[in-house]
């Protein structure tokens, strides 16, 4: 089953979701975000996954990318293909189903507990934060989890296919957490956060997180209907 990936060409970081998309059977298409093919376009797709991007769905520099990005998401729930979401693809997910996004007044760093209403699609965690953007859901939405910072996690039908997106990061690696805490270093420190704490939350949860990641990932594939053998 092919599963089309939507990433920035300089950060296909899928980590622990894709790996466990790939344990399940999966065959991974990478779709760079900004050249992206319509939807008839793509070759039988059976999941449509939106990873994370160092960019601002808001910043209207970005726009005509959104644009492009937010048809595919309507184009593939039409076409009752689903949808996955991390982060700045959830932010995606929501403006293209009617909702919008912001920039906050405060990044949301390191690993945060969230309240759920669902612990099967939306486990309380610790999961990993590294954003400075807030999204609002579209009125279709279900909110299944919350922080102090905004929603963390929605699913929608709206348009006959199922989508699923989390604020946070369950993909990511230790690795890849140090990578962006460097890159997001003056931001961190404006924000008054220590980039070594930030590091060693990602160690100390290094355990569990891919376990972790593999379990929801599992749980959505099974909410989104999306027929992988078990691993």
């Amino acid at each position: 089953m092919r599963l089309h990936v939507v990433a920035d060409a300089t950060d296909r970081e899928g980590g622990y979701v894709v790996e466990r998309l790939v344990q399940r059977g999966g065959e991974i298409v990478w779709l760079d975000r900004d050249a992206l093919p319509g939807f008839n376009d793509l070759d039988d797709p059976a999941l449509v996954l939106l990873l994370g991007s160092h960019k601002a769905a808001h910043d209207p520099r970005w726009s005509d990318a959104v644009a492009r990005e937010s048809a595919l998401v309507r184009a593939s729930l039409r076409a009752e293909v689903p949808v996955m979401a991390i982060c700045y693809g959830v932010q995606l997910l929501a403006r293209a189903l009617g909702g919008t996004s912001y920039r906050a007044d405060d990044p949301e760093l390191g690993w945060k507990r969230v309240d759920t209403v669902d612990p099967v699609l939306c486990p309380e965690g610790p999961w990993a934060q590294l954003h400075s953007d807030v999204f609002v859901p579209p009125p279709t939405s279900r909110v299944l989890g919350t922080s102090w910072y905004g929603p963390q996690c929605i699913v929608d039908d709206s348009l006959g296919g199922r989508a699923i997106g989390w604020q946070f990061h369950p993909e990511v690696t230790t690795d890849t957490f140090a990578r962006w805490v460097e890159e997001s270093d003056d931001t961190i420190r404006a924000a008054g956060a220590d980039p070594r704490e930030l590091v060693r939350q990602a160690m100390a949860n290094a355990s569990r997180s891919r376990n972790a990641a593999a379990e929801l990932t599992d749980a959505a594939l099974a909410y989104l209907a999306v027929d992988l053998p078990p691993a």
